[in-house]
């Protein structure tokens, strides 16, 4: 089929041991089953990719157009669809299509890209790794402060994307190189050598690389 990507859900982290009782840590993701729901053309759409549905949804929560999308590939409703770029030929592919976690094998590298987890409102030295201010010779009250954030007369005014205390976390991360260590086939199972973005029951999409 030469499909090279799923999606999946994080289940956690463990350890495993490899055959010199070397032992590392690796996250448990639950890949698939994804069913194909939509196939685009570089004749008619002007580029490749192939649209793929993830966990099952009831009928009662569709509303008719998700409805209509989904029957047009005869499956029923997905939670989660995610259309990915594809390079070869969508001919070899069919509508309703499954995948599994059986695409990827031991030793391949693959991407990892999911929503971070939120870490709310934080400070300068937490979001960007400041130093803080001196904590002795007088100094009172600028150990956790961020210091000067620009010049008075000129610009007179503060840069935009100067680093600053706010939201951290809760964006769309990419981790790559990493390493798919054992699969388990009959539970949909890729483990997955290190750590991937969002926390855990999360929805991350894995491409090999």
């Amino acid at each position: 089929m030469g499909i090279n990507f799923i999606i999946g859900r994080k289940v956690g982290m463990t350890r495993i041991f490899d055959n010199q009782g070397m032992d590392y840590p690796v996250t448990v993701v639950e890949a698939g089953p994804c069913n194909v729901v939509q196939l685009k053309s570089f004749d008619k759409e002007g580029y490749s990719s192939v649209q793929i549905g993830f966990d099952e949804k009831l009928d009662s929560k569709l509303i008719k157009s998700e409805k209509g999308h989904f029957n047009n590939a005869n499956i029923s409703g997905r939670k989660v669809v995610k259309e990915f770029r594809f390079d070869g030929k969508v001919d070899n592919i069919k509508l309703g299509d499954e995948i599994t976690a059986s695409i990827f094998d031991i030793g391949d590298r693959v991407v990892v890209k999911g929503i971070s987890k939120g870490k709310g409102f934080a400070g300068h030295m937490k979001r960007h790794n400041f130093g803080g201010g001196r904590a002795s010779h007088g100094k009172n009250s600028v150990m956790r402060k961020a210091g000067s954030v620009g010049a008075g007369t000129s610009p007179g005014k503060v840069w935009k994307g100067t680093r600053m205390a706010g939201r951290m976390g809760g964006e769309f991360v990419s981790v790559k190189n990493l390493l798919v260590t054992r699969i388990d086939g009959d539970k949909n199972l890729i483990f997955i050598r290190g750590a991937i973005p969002g926390a855990n029951n999360g929805i991350v999409y894995i491409s090999r690389q």
